[in-house]
């Protein structure tokens, strides 16, 4: 086996093909691989969906995107797998271990291959394997990577902006009335009813966080599918001149440059929240079944949950069929805490 104390690799491929948020998490791992191996060329295998998050990674040279599209039958995908082999890597680390990854570590022959302890039919594909430490999820990634003697120290995750898209953003904004600073973004969607928080609920909320700072307004995030959704938001709230609700999906990489001059972020437990993190924009994050493991360890990051003995149960569905834990938590507590935390900015 490898001595990896003395193993320093030139070329290393990190496998996290989903999800958007997840690759974004990831992104602490990929600083201290090249942190620890600072003349190694770092690429990374993903979907092609996730690839706004990794552009203009200065840790990063070459994005592998799958696109099942582009690949009709297996045959086309082994090629692909096979192109990405040529590349002759020394370390392949793997975060998922997917059918995909799998193939792809295997077709390497990388020296190491290391990942979290595979189930005895997959030991064989890897050299090394490290037992996940229960940390913030960031922090739980990077933990595989203790073999190398890299220890994460509260990296967060990160996104790379350029300088015109921020423009793009302050112009953007402009059109809507918007300056830097004078709005709140807002994530009222999610695909799973145990993370969501009753539209009424974000309504009445937004209503009377207005009431209170009628300098600020709220600009409303959603995804591809998910206008509707957003729209009832508006549809409950008693202040709807405090909304701003684009008529269009902006792109991801739009969207952090949206929230990177926000005043704060609000939403359920999704992706929109680590974007946030990434842009360095403190964040409020409306919890049901999903614990405090995602959030970042930072006072300027916030959870605010229902303190039932069922949760977090992490699951899809609601055993309880009452949704609990999401029904029972009040608009008023929320605004309390949303006021709460703009206060200590203005004092800070």
């Amino acid at each position: 086996m490898t001595d990896l104390a003395t193993f320093k690799p030139k070329r290393i491929l990190v496998c996290q093909l989903r999800q958007i948020g997840d690759v974004l998490l990831t992104t602490p791992s990929i600083r201290l691989l090249q942190e620890r191996y600072p003349d190694a060329a770092i690429d990374i295998f993903t979907e092609k969906k996730c690839t706004p998050v990794l552009e203009n990674n200065p840790h990063v040279r070459k994005i592998w995107a799958l696109n099942k599209k582009e690949l009709p039958n297996f045959l086309a995908e082994l090629k692909f797998y096979a192109r990405i082999a040529r590349e002759n890597y020394d370390l392949v680390v793997d975060f998922q271990q997917l059918p995909r990854c799998r193939f792809v570590t295997l077709m390497s022959r990388a020296q190491v291959r290391l990942s979290y302890p595979p189930p005895w039919y997959n030991r064989l594909l890897y050299t090394h394997s490290a037992k996940p430490v229960p940390a913030y999820s960031a922090g739980y990634r990077a933990s595989i990577l203790a073999p190398l003697g890299i220890t994460w120290q509260n990296q967060a995750p990160e996104i790379f902006l350029t300088a015109e898209e921020t423009a793009w953003a302050r112009e953007y904004l402009a059109g809507f009335g918007l300056a830097p600073g004078q709005y709140i973004t807002l994530d009222p969607t999610h695909r799973r009813s145990t993370r969501l928080w009753p539209a009424r609920h974000y309504g009445a909320m937004i209503g009377q966080v207005h009431a209170a700072r009628p300098d600020l307004r709220f600009f409303i995030l959603y995804g591809p599918g998910e206008a509707d959704m957003a729209r009832e938001v508006l549809a409950h709230c008693p202040a709807p001149e405090a909304c701003v609700f684009p008529d269009t999906v902006i792109g991801l990489r739009q969207m952090a440059a949206v929230q990177s001059l926000a005043r704060l972020h609000i939403g359920n437990c999704s992706g929109p929240r680590h974007f946030a993190v990434a842009v360095n924009t403190p964040t409020l994050t409306i919890l049901g079944a999903t614990s405090g493991g995602w959030r970042f360890p930072s006072y300027q990051h916030q959870d605010i949950f229902e303190d039932l003995p069922c949760r977090p149960c992490n699951q899809n569905t609601c055993a309880r069929n009452d949704h609990a834990c999401l029904e029972n938590l009040p608009a008023q507590r929320v605004a309390d805490r949303v006021l709460e935390i703009l206060s200590a900015q203005s004092t800070a």
